[in-house]
């Protein structure tokens, strides 16, 4: 199996993991196609069936999906974040940055990358954080983002398998 199952994240870059305090990376193999997983990924109402902790998403400027440039807000890691999506090729990635509203200072960049397989897909997802309520979050449990990526990609799965 020669083939390169992920590519390099193009990060913004501010956010790129040498500048961020707080980086980490998840992947899984799901026995799903990558339509089905970029179908969950681009529909809001879809979020709080895998994503932990998300309760709505909110597409701001009359968008139904996501898109290249929508904004939007939604609850994650217990705060209510503005966000962007600064990446968009259907089917193989999208990546959003944003802040919480408690605290513009601190800034997270979420990038996904969902390669084809012979049973599925491979999904490869990475984020880097910055600022000091990501920091104080962080304090209690150094892993706790990464456990909730975890978390996030075993529950897509799931939803996406069902």
């Amino acid at each position: 199996m020669g083939d390169v199952l992920f590519e390099i994240i193009n990060w913004p870059e501010d956010m790129v993991p040498s500048r961020s305090p707080i980086h980490f990376t998840n992947e899984l193999e799901v026995p799903a196609t990558p339509e089905k997983i970029w179908s969950l990924l681009v529909d809001p109402a879809a979020w709080p069936s895998f994503y932990p902790g998300v309760e709505y998403v909110k597409l701001l400027g009359g968008h139904t999906t996501f898109g290249s440039g929508t904004q939007f807000e939604t609850n994650l890691a217990g705060q209510d974040v503005f966000a962007a999506v600064q990446e968009f090729e259907p089917v193989t990635r999208i990546a959003w940055g944003g802040h919480p509203k408690a605290s513009t200072e601190s800034r997270a960049y979420h990038a996904w990358i969902i390669t084809p397989t012979p049973t599925g897909c491979h999904l490869w997802t990475e984020e880097t954080m910055q600022g000091p309520l990501w920091l104080e979050l962080a304090k209690p449990a150094p892993d706790v983002f990464w456990r909730t990526h975890e978390k996030l990609l075993a529950d897509l799965a799931e939803v996406a398998t069902r």
